[in-house]
């Protein structure tokens, strides 16, 4: 199938994993739209295919600019099949630091942005997913992006890694309400990848990352993130499950 027939909408794809996702899908000749706050990185996604890409400046987090958005790309492409949430924040810090306790705001903008913004967005696209023609029983299929700290969170990932476990959770409760009408979902817990996230990672650091992976000893392409949503989004068996993608990587 590949994505020559897709309508999706991607959060948090103006960069790293979501832009691998975003480029995969109109390489193919598919459509996507882009929900992003950064202007300049959006603007410059869609410059590279306008006639498969638009940009919606969204913040992920708020409950009217999600809505607003994903009716936006439905008005612009009929329809949507395809979600793939992308937005995150790390939010590294330990509950008690040398400043002191950890504030509340801190950890609620990460429950906000990788939670609240995953149920956002699941909620505003199979509001119209539901509604598709379906195809081979099929209607849409939302994709979400969990992490290996979900199950293995580091020193300092408390709120990044309860968000994380938060979406793997979701999942099968999701598959099972949505099988009405036809909407797999689906989450991919990537390990260690070249995000912007990674990308201050002092050297040796990441040698010492790359030599806990057991094979391939490296961090992920976004393009190999890229190509488990599409084998996803291809296989319609899989429903309801988390996938981890991380060399067989399992953090101390």
């Amino acid at each position: 199938m590949s994505f020559n027939k897709t309508l999706a909408v991607i959060s948090g794809g103006a960069s790293g994993l979501g832009l691998a996702v975003a480029q995969r899908i109109a390489s193919q000749g598919g459509k996507a739209a882009i929900l992003d706050i950064n202007d300049a990185q959006g603007q410059a996604a869609v410059s590279e295919y306008p006639d498969n890409l638009i940009f919606i400046p969204t913040d992920i987090s708020q409950e009217q600019a999600v809505d607003e958005a994903v009716d936006k790309a439905v008005e612009e492409f009929g329809k949507i099949n395809l979600v793939v949430g992308c937005a995150g924040v790390l939010g590294a810090g330990r509950i008690l630091s040398k400043k002191g306790p950890m504030p509340l705001d801190f950890f609620q903008k990460v429950v906000n942005i990788n939670l609240i913004g995953t149920f956002l967005l699941t909620r505003a696209a199979a509001r119209h997913m539901q509604n598709n023609d379906p195809i081979n029983n099929e209607r849409g299929v939302i994709i979400h992006t969990a992490s290996i700290a979900a199950y293995e969170g580091q020193l300092g990932q408390v709120a990044y890694s309860a968000t994380k476990s938060a979406i793997a959770g979701m999942m099968l409760p999701l598959a099972r309400e949505f099988a009405q009408f036809g909407i797999r979902s689906m989450a991919i817990a990537p390990g260690m990848f070249e995000t912007q996230m990674m990308a201050g990672v002092p050297d040796d650091i990441r040698d010492k990352l790359c030599a806990g992976i057991p094979f391939p000893s490296r961090f992920g392409a976004a393009d190999e993130y890229a190509q488990m949503v599409e084998s996803i989004n291809d296989n319609q068996m899989l429903n309801g499950s988390v996938i981890r993608l991380d060399g067989a990587a399992r953090l101390q």
